[in-house]
């Protein structure tokens, strides 16, 4: 189960707001070891495309090298579909292939997009290949103390 402090939501929602209809990305970091996350990184998708997102590179190493001297690590990996509903598509969970060398095993969070009035925001687990859809608790900052 992904458990989320609402304000951490609503700034993923409104990234891919604003960057639609690209796609959005980012990451939600926290304390290493404690699937916590604490702050939003909006990142740049540097393929510029509705319906395919790719971090920058040298983006993705400044934020790497900034959670190392942290103790922090990626909770959350995030997306926006444009068009299509909150679900990992064959090229996202690729992706998440690629990501198995570098990261725990981070939450993939997706957010839709396609509807302009409502947005459907989903959570995943993606291990070799295969999706496991998870429950999300969304709280409130008073339910979620700061870490020690």
């Amino acid at each position: 189960m992904l458990r989320i402090r609402r304000d951490l939501v609503d700034a993923m929602v409104s990234h891919a707001r604003r960057d639609h209809p690209d796609e959005a990305c980012g990451i939600l970091a926290g304390p290493e070891g404690e699937d916590r996350p604490e702050r939003i990184v909006t990142m740049l998708n540097s393929a510029r495309s509705p319906t395919y997102y790719e971090f920058d590179p040298t983006e993705w190493n400044a934020v790497y090298r900034e959670m190392t001297g942290k103790d922090e690590e990626p909770i959350v990996i995030y997306h926006s579909h444009t068009a299509t509903e909150a679900y990992p598509s064959r090229t996202d969970i690729a992706r998440a292939g690629e990501y198995a060398t570098l990261l725990p095993s981070p939450h993939y969070v997706l957010i839709s997009t396609r509807d302009p009035d409502t947005h459907e925001l989903r959570s995943y687990r993606i291990d070799g290949g295969e999706v496991t859809e998870e429950p999300i608790e969304i709280v409130e900052a008073a339910e979620y103390p700061a870490a020690p």
